[in-house]
């Protein structure tokens, strides 16, 4: 296997030490699982009644399950980068947008922990999409593909990787005794679905619980059914990597983290700063270190868990990472909130699909609490799914992806009924939003203007504003538009 020239990336970086190195006496294996567009709380483990997730169960039951955890962006490239890098998408450049490339002078735990004596390497979808060979990778940031073809999937809407396959190539390739760290990139439940799918595999409609945001139509309801499947697919290929694991008697000394990139494939929440884009499932297990059958209320982002696996393994943090390790409220015996500084996360998202003239995105940023959502929309006199027609008269509104679901929406603009869902989707938006998430769960109504929450947003601008200067965020610059300059490496539409 070729390795990464090590030295140009590194030797411009200061690496600082932390504390928690200490920690990691024998060295663990780290299997990282993400799914694409999965999100909070479609888990068995979250109480969910439509979607039956075992091995995420598992990997809970046995560690830490988390309740309010969240990624930094939600798009699968920039939310991608973010949790390779451990940095604020904001500080990525190029890759901090969606489908450009990743800049070589970046660092990532796979190629630190490589460095370091690890065999590193993934299945299914790792950083992308995008172009990481333009900016000088030989291979992807994740590490060496061991992807395995998967010749018969159960339907039309499963990614073309025999996952399990996959983990055991890996494991058969890995040298006797080396530590490694594996990344399992499930292409599910990323669209599209095989329709019905969900409802031929005797799940039922009723079961089925639709957010506010959407219509509770059985279209909709047989919608969400596909998705759950999907989710269901990518759990099940999870449970027969974590038995293969333990068929190596490393388990016990294995860090195993259950996430996903971002929100579910749906009108107002993939691609969007709200909770049903951003809010995350999110389980990790170390048996040799971390209490098991807890449940913690810290706030968990997704730039925390780069720096999480270095602690782990005792390597060096990068001095330009803004997450923070996860490690001491990981090792705790304690339930429920565990570090009182935990209490928020930040969020931001740029372009997403090729939506609008010229390529443009759609800035925004965001804080969140336990009690608010605070969103900033740099841009607001844009559409924020994407204008409403191409150039040659096709639908718009492509950062939703095309599904059952928005195609209701799309149709039925003028039926009373159906245009305040779609409205909530694709309708422009005001500079500022704010949620109270005591009264709406759902983030769907914007009490920004309302004079019982001005001291909340008040503090809450402050805060996020800080925070975006201090982290050296371009938006909070003259300069903020170098971002519509990254190039775009997948197709662009003409609107």
């Amino acid at each position: 296997m070729k390795p990464f020239c090590w030295t140009p990336l590194l030797a411009g970086f200061l690496i600082v030490t932390t504390a928690e190195a200490t920690l990691a006496v024998d060295r663990p294996n780290i299997l990282l699982a993400i799914a694409d567009d999965w999100c909070y709380p479609h888990a068995s483990a979250y109480d969910c009644k439509f979607v039956r997730t075992p091995a995420f169960d598992r990997v809970a039951r046995e560690g830490v399950l988390f309740q309010n955890a969240f990624t930094a962006t939600p798009g699968c490239s920039p939310s991608r980068a973010a949790l390779l890098t451990g940095q604020h998408s904001w500080r990525l450049r190029e890759a901090g947008t969606h489908a450009s490339s990743f800049p070589r002078d970046l660092p990532v735990y796979p190629q630190i922990l490589e460095q370091a004596g690890y065999f590193v390497g993934y299945s299914g979808k790792a950083w992308g999409p995008g172009n990481f060979k333009i900016s000088g990778w030989e291979r992807n940031p994740a590490g060496t593909d061991f992807s395995v073809k998967l010749d018969n999937p159960p339907n039309k809407g499963i990614g073309p990787t025999d996952y399990a396959a996959s983990f055991a190539k890996f494991l058969k390739t890995r040298p006797k005794d080396q530590p490694f760290c594996f990344w399992y990139g499930g292409k599910e439940p990323h669209r599209a679905y095989e329709k019905g799918a969900g409802l031929a595999a005797g799940k039922k409609l009723a079961d089925v619980e639709v957010p506010p945001f959407l219509p509770a139509s059985d279209e909709v309801r047989s919608d969400l059914l596909d998705y759950a499947m999907e989710v269901e697919y990518f759990d099940a290929q999870l449970g027969k990597l974590l038995d293969q694991l333990a068929a190596t008697g490393e388990a016990e000394n294995t860090l195993v983290i259950v996430c996903s990139d971002n929100g579910m494939p749906f009108p107002r929440a993939k691609a969007n700063l709200y909770d049903h884009g951003t809010h995350m499932p999110l389980a990790i297990r170390w048996p040799a270190k971390v209490k098991g059958n807890r449940t913690v209320s810290d706030f968990a982002g997704h730039v925390d868990l780069a720096p999480t696996i270095l602690a782990a393994s005792g390597e060096n943090i990068p001095a330009a990472t803004t997450g923070k390790s996860l490690l001491p409220t990981l090792i705790s015996d304690k339930s429920g909130q565990v570090d009182p500084t935990r209490d928020h996360v930040f969020l931001a998202r740029e372009r997403h699909s090729s939506s609008r003239p010229m390529n443009l995105g759609y800035p925004a940023r965001a804080i969140r609490t336990a009690d608010y959502l605070y969103i900033r929309n740099f841009k607001p006199d844009q559409w924020p799914a994407g204008d409403p027609a191409t150039a040659a008269g096709t639908s718009g509104y492509h950062d939703i992806d095309a599904s059952p679901t928005l195609a209701l929406l799309v149709a039925g603009k003028d039926d009373p009924k159906i245009r305040p869902f779609l409205d909530l989707a694709v309708a422009k938006r005001p500079a500022e939003e704010l949620f109270s998430l005591k009264d709406d769960p759902a983030t769907v109504r914007n009490v920004a203007t309302e004079p019982l929450h001005a001291a909340a947003k008040a503090k809450l601008r402050g805060q996020l504003d800080d925070n975006l200067t201090k982290t050296g965020d371009a938006r909070m610059t003259p300069d903020g538009d170098v971002w519509e300059t990254y190039k775009r490496y997948s197709p662009i539409r003409e609107f």
